[in-house]
This record gives C-alpha cells, structure tokens and sequence, in this order.
C-alpha cells in the first residue's frame, strides 16, 4: 500500500491528470501486492462506478445551462440586477453577486461561472471605474455561488458516493448559497464605503418592470426545478430532463437567440465535459475499492474515534484537512475520493449526511480560489490579465468570509436542514 500511494503522489507531482492517477495507482497496487486476481475486475468496477440513475442528471443540467447560456440567459440577468442595485454605491460589484446567484440556479458550476463572469463583468466594472483586480476578485469569488446554489454538479455527485438524496442536497443548498452571497455584499459595502466607487443613475420604474419581464424565462428553469423537486412531481434527474426541453424552448422560441445551427455544437460541449467527469468517477470508484480492500476507511474512522469522540472536534479536523486538500486537488476529484472515506464515520458522531454534504462541497468549492493549484484563480487570471499575485491580494477578505460561512454551517446544521425537512 505505501508504494501505491508513493505512486499516487508522485503523478500527482508530474501532473498527470488525476483520473489517470487514480487508476494507476490502482493498478501498481495489484501488481505490488500480487492480487493479479483483482484485474479481472477492475473493468467491472469501471462501469458500475457509471451505473447509476442520477449520475444522469449531470449531463442533462449541464445540456440545460449550454442551451440557455446561448440563449441570451446572462446579458438579461446582469440588466435587471443592474436596474435594481447599480444605483447604490458600488452598485456594479453588488450587481455582480446578484447576477452569479441566478446564475448559479442554472449552471451549476464555478469555473463556468467565473470564465463567462469575467469576460461580461470585469470590463464593463473597469469602463465604471472600479479596479481590475477587485473586479476580478469580486467575480471569482461570485463563482463559489455555482455549486451551492441549486442545481449543482458537486451535489449530484455527492449524492451519487453517499447516497444522500439529491433532490434532498438541492434544497440543502439554497439557504448556504444566500448567506454566502449576502456576507459578499457586506463585504463590498465595507469597501465601498472606504473607497468611494461609483453611482449608475437610478433606473425609472418601467424601465425596472421591462427588465422584470424579459428575465421571466430565463428564471423558468430554476424555478421548475425548485417548485418539482420540493412538490415530489418529479426526481432531481426528472427535473434535468424537463429543464433542458424548457431551456430549448425559451432560447429558440421567446429570446429567439438559440439558433438550430449552434445545437450541435452545444451537444459536444456538453458530451466532452460530461466524459471527463464521468471517467474521473469510474477511476475514483476503482481506487476507493482498493482503500476498502485495504481497510483504509476503518483505520482512519478508529484513529479519529481515539482521537475525539466530539463531532465539534471532529468537524473542525475535517474542515482543516478539507481546506488543505482543496488547495491541491480538484474539488470533483477530492469529492469522489474522500466521501466513502468520511461516510463510515458520520453514525459515529451522529452527523446528518445532508449536513456533511454541504459541509464538504462548500469547503472543496473554496478550495478553486485557494492557491497554488485554485482553478477558478488561473480562469480568471487568464481571461482578465490580473496577475495571480494581484488577485489573491484582492480576494483575501472573500476568501475569510467565505470561510466563516462555512463555520457557522458547520455548527448551526438548521440552516442546511431546514428546507429538507419540509
């Protein structure tokens, strides 16, 4: 085992994609270990890593945020929380949050997020004087809403590994994602008020009502996804389904800025982005095997046990080793990985899987902001010029907040709970 794992870190350290990593390892360990028995059912354990119903909804929400992102969706969602919030001081910085929030009720990932936010935003904030840094700080961490904010990849997956309920981790979501969004304009306010940032004029009331309007079927999607799961008319992965046709319709037939042409193309985005995520889940499957083969989830539930027997203290350890994988690894990636570790010991301290779920997902989120390894840092970087120095300078009070929210979850569970218990 501790050659595996000698291997596991040194392709990590070559940057082998870590779906190859994984399987690797996985492979030396059988040849170490002289199990060539176990080959015969590696490619069994690659497919029922895939054998699942609601592993169906990721490429069936993704296909829903492709069709409407094509379809106009972004410019409409940044005009309305233009004409209700750009009039305040620093109004475009809290426009900016308010436009990811609804953003995130469609797509449901931060990277996407934090590369189509940084090519809209960050220049028309620069055009109205704020920096391009705080600009770029701003909207990166506006991204963090992507996964939180239901409907969200991290989520479907976790429930996938843990068996939690998705539609039960949805609703989970939409309280964390407000306080998270709410404790980012508190924290522009802070600023705004030491800076002085512009005013946009005040927008007159019909020109408030116009952008109500157009909005509407842009926000369909999140809200029938909302509205069925909540009711029971239909499964979280029923409700992917129903958002895609509903996104279909919207951009071709009320924005009428879907074209039929592009189809084919949004298809094989959404194809290729669905095959990474799908083959790093089968990989992680085989490796998880392998860590129960090895017992490894019962030594290290044994040795936190010894430890403490205090969920208080226990979520606070998992919280620090969360945080600290994070800024190595892939939040997806450390999610497939780490869930049938931790799940064993959740009976133990009597903590709700819902609970942890959110717990787990917030904190790896956090992790795309964190260097060395942040993914949403270099997107964003990359697209608006900023040099990653500059950024985590400016996204540092982010960062804080977000990690405060993420306490106060971790220790009032009511507010993940509350609307899954309904």
């Amino acid at each position: 085992m501790t050659i595996a794992l000698i291997a596991f870190g040194v392709l990590l350290l070559l940057g082998v994609p870590i779906a190859y990593v994984l399987g690797i390892t996985t492979v030396v360990y059988i040849f170490v270990t002289d199990n060539f028995g176990l080959l015969l059912t590696v490619p069994q354990r690659l497919y029922s890593g895939m054998e699942n119903y609601g592993l169906l909804a990721i490429p069936l929400f993704m296909l829903a945020g492709e069709l409407m992102n094509s379809g106009g969706i972004t410019k409409r969602l940044v005009n309305v929380a233009k004409q209700f919030f750009g009039h305040y001081l620093g109004g475009l910085a809290y426009v900016n949050v308010i436009a990811n929030m609804m953003l995130a009720a469609i797509i449901g990932s931060a990277t996407a997020q934090i590369a189509m936010m940084s090519r809209t935003m960050v220049p028309e904030m620069e055009k109205s004087g704020y920096s391009k840094e705080f600009s770029t700080a701003i909207t990166a961490a506006a991204g963090l809403l992507g996964p939180i904010i239901p409907p969200s990849m991290m989520f479907i997956i976790y429930g996938v590994s843990s068996g939690a309920s998705i539609g039960e981790m949805f609703m989970a979501g939409v309280i964390p994602g407000i306080l998270l969004g709410l404790s980012f304009m508190i924290i522009i306010a802070f600023i705004g008020m030491k800076q002085q940032w512009p005013k946009q004029e005040r927008a007159t009331f019909n020109e408030m009502i116009s952008s109500i309007g157009k909005v509407i079927p842009a926000l369909l999607v999140p809200v029938i996804i909302i509205v069925g799961i909540l009711s029971g008319i239909f499964t979280a992965t029923e409700s992917a389904a129903i958002a895609s046709v509903v996104a279909l319709i919207v951009g071709l037939f009320i924005y009428r800025e879907l074209e039929i042409s592009e189809l084919p193309k949004i298809l094989a985005s959404t194809v290729i982005t669905t095959s990474v995520i799908t083959i790093l889940i089968s990989m992680a499957n085989i490796f998880g095997w392998m860590l129960s083969f090895e017992q490894v989830p019962q030594h290290i539930a044994a040795w936190m046990v010894e430890l403490s027997d205090s969920p208080i203290v226990f979520l606070l350890l998992v919280n620090i080793f969360l945080l600290i994988v994070g800024m190595f690894m892939d939040g997806i990636a450390a999610l497939v990985i780490l869930v049938p570790i931790f799940m064993p010991l959740l009976p133990t301290y009597d903590i709700n899987p819902i609970h942890f779920g959110i717990i787990i997902c917030i904190n790896l989120t956090i992790g795309i902001l964190t260097p060395p390894v942040g993914s949403g840092l270099f997107i964003a970087s990359s697209i608006t010029k900023v040099s990653i120095g500059s950024l985590v300078r400016a996204i540092w009070p982010f960062l804080i907040v977000s990690i405060i929210v993420l306490l106060i979850l971790t220790y009032v569970p009511s507010l993940s709970l509350w609307l899954p218990s309904l």
